[in-house]
């Protein structure tokens, strides 16, 4: 039966595999881009929008508009003042600005939060001497605290939202969290009776859309989301938004502000312009119309894994990170003798090069997964197919593939 239902994918695929030879024959095989001219590898992207795998790839009005942005010089003061008044209408906040990714947020965040729109305290930074500098990271640690630190932050480790309550003090600058729905609800009322502000991380935040406005109405003082994740905007952007004053204290505390503490952290003219673009192309998108093309594509490829026997699938969208329909794909380990990170390897290293998500992050700090406090614990190894990095015609290549490899390594365990 699972043969059957693949049978028209099956035969597409002997049709495409003898156009393919025949371009071969005549040096048409469309794997020279401009990376390979200087040996870099491109990749079918099935891990989704990773820093380290160049995140999302941008939408057309984006690319358009950092094309438009690049002819003109403009002062980078009044770009980012007219940026923060075009985000507060999108979104429902006080105000915006684009930043340098997430990561670039939370650095600007926190030096607003510890050192205001006081000149003196800004060029004092991260030097925090008689400043309130401590940093509340509600449910520990995560990889990307180092940017709270880098702008003088204190961190203090508090799990729940009691021990939020429990460890604000007269030295508390800001409060993190990455919690959504009834927990970032319970966080944001202690900012408010605490008077502490409060910075939630979503950088994946985009898609839905909706979410622009959510935290406004929820109240939170500031969150943000990443540019070159789900967003499809400039890979090296991010957007912070919230309260007026926050959002104007950062702006201090950023590029191209000389002596600023972010001001390494440069986002330019076609960096803010492109931003603005996704932003402006998201409020227009159907994305229940994206979601089911997302879900048609991973279905394709279920229907050919499907076709080996031992293999178990499922098709779901998870509750936080890469927000997007996904294919699991699991087999016996041990009874194969043929591991995922087998899998993953033979993936990575045929042509065209594939990348899949699996419990192995090669982006980070090694350090970090002996961390008692960090977020890294590894889950059951799988491997996951993300449908939203996936283009057009990409997922009849990665469901051929996985079922070749798949059938060669369970003919080698009978």
């Amino acid at each position: 039966m699972k043969l059957a239902s693949a049978a028209p994918l099956l035969a597409y695929i002997g049709a495409q595999d003898f156009v393919d030879k025949a371009l071969g024959a005549v040096g048409k095989s469309g794997k020279e881009n401009i990376y390979s001219t200087i040996g870099v590898r491109s990749f079918i992207n099935c891990r989704g929008t990773w820093t380290y795998l160049s995140g999302s790839l941008e939408l057309p009005e984006v690319r358009a508009a950092k094309q438009a942005a690049a002819g003109h010089f403009v002062d980078i003061f009044e770009l980012q003042h007219a940026a923060s008044r075009r985000l507060a209408e999108l979104s429902g906040a006080e105000a915006g600005m684009v930043t340098s990714g997430a990561a670039g947020a939370i650095a600007s965040a926190t030096a607003a939060c510890i050192a205001g729109s006081d000149p003196a305290r800004i060029w004092q930074l991260p030097d925090t001497t008689g400043l309130k500098h401590e940093v509340i990271m509600h449910g520990g640690r995560d990889p990307f605290d180092s940017a709270a630190r880098l702008a003088g932050g204190k961190l203090v480790v508090a799990k729940t939202p009691e021990d939020v309550r429990g460890a604000v003090n007269q030295n508390t600058a800001m409060i993190y969290t990455q919690a959504l729905g009834a927990t970032l609800e319970k966080i944001i009322a202690i900012s408010k009776d605490t008077k502490v502000p409060m910075l939630l991380d979503d950088a994946a935040g985009i898609p839905p859309v909706d979410n622009l406005r959510l935290y406004a109405k929820m109240g939170a003082d500031l969150y943000c989301f990443s540019g070159g994740k789900g967003l499809c905007g400039p890979q090296c952007s991010g957007v912070l938004l919230g309260r007026k004053d926050l959002i104007e204290a950062a702006m201090l505390n950023t590029s191209p502000w000389e002596g600023a503490v972010c001001r390494a952290m440069k986002v330019g003219k076609e960096e803010v312009m492109g931003c603005l673009a996704a932003v402006e192309a998201w409020t227009k998108m159907d994305l229940n119309a994206l979601n089911r093309d997302w879900n048609l594509r991973v279905a394709r490829i279920q229907k050919l894994v499907d076709t080996v026997p031992g293999i178990t699938t499922r098709i779901y969208t998870p509750d936080d990170g890469n927000r997007y329909p996904t294919l699991t794909v699991s087999w016996d380990e041990d009874a194969w003798g043929f591991r995922v990170a087998d899998c993953d390897r033979k993936l990575r290293e045929g042509e065209p090069r594939i990348e899949v998500l699996t419990s192995n992050n090669p982006s980070l700090v090694p350090a970090l997964e002996e961390h008692p406090s960090s977020k890294t614990a590894k889950s059951p190894d799988h491997i996951e197919i993300v449908s939203m990095t996936l283009l057009p015609g990409e997922d009849i290549i990665v469901g051929k593939r996985m079922r070749e490899i798949l059938s060669q390594a369970r003919r080698k365990a009978a």
